[in-house]
């Protein structure tokens, strides 16, 4: 058996554009341990970290799958009344049953924004929107 040949790089352009890996959003919340059992009991996020200052936690990273979420508890520097979530979004996709994955929310306390529903390009997604207003969109890979 030969060596494989080598595949020729494509020839990008300059200067050259950012490519990511993985992206981690960070949200901060109103109630750190509040959020992290909705994330993780709730949702079915798992503790990946958490960062103590002064013998408190004040920020956790949560996984689930391939990716992750930072959480912060807001210090307040800003008012307690800055509203979080609007006009943000964040969508997820996997090639779990997300009609499963939606009874599963639902069962464990959950509500969902919508309901399961199958996409104009395929895919089948829901949505739902966590204690500070962050909307979350979980669809199948199409």
């Amino acid at each position: 058996m030969g060596a494989k040949p080598k595949t020729k790089r494509p020839v990008r352009k300059r200067p050259e554009t950012l490519r990511l890996r993985t992206m981690s959003p960070g949200f901060t919340v109103n109630d750190l341990e509040r959020s992290m059992r909705w994330y993780c009991d709730v949702v079915g996020f798992t503790l990946e970290d958490r960062w103590e200052r002064e013998g408190r936690v004040v920020g956790v990273r949560l996984k689930a799958g391939q990716a992750s979420l930072a959480l912060s508890q807001d210090d307040w520097a800003k008012g307690r009344d800055r509203t979080k979530g609007e006009g943000f979004s964040i969508n997820c996709s996997t090639v779990q049953d997300v009609d499963e994955l939606a009874a599963s929310i639902k069962a464990r306390g959950g509500q969902l924004a919508s309901e399961p529903a199958t996409m104009p390009w395929g895919a089948r997604s829901f949505a739902l929107v966590d204690p500070d207003g962050f909307r979350l969109t979980i669809s199948s890979l199409s």
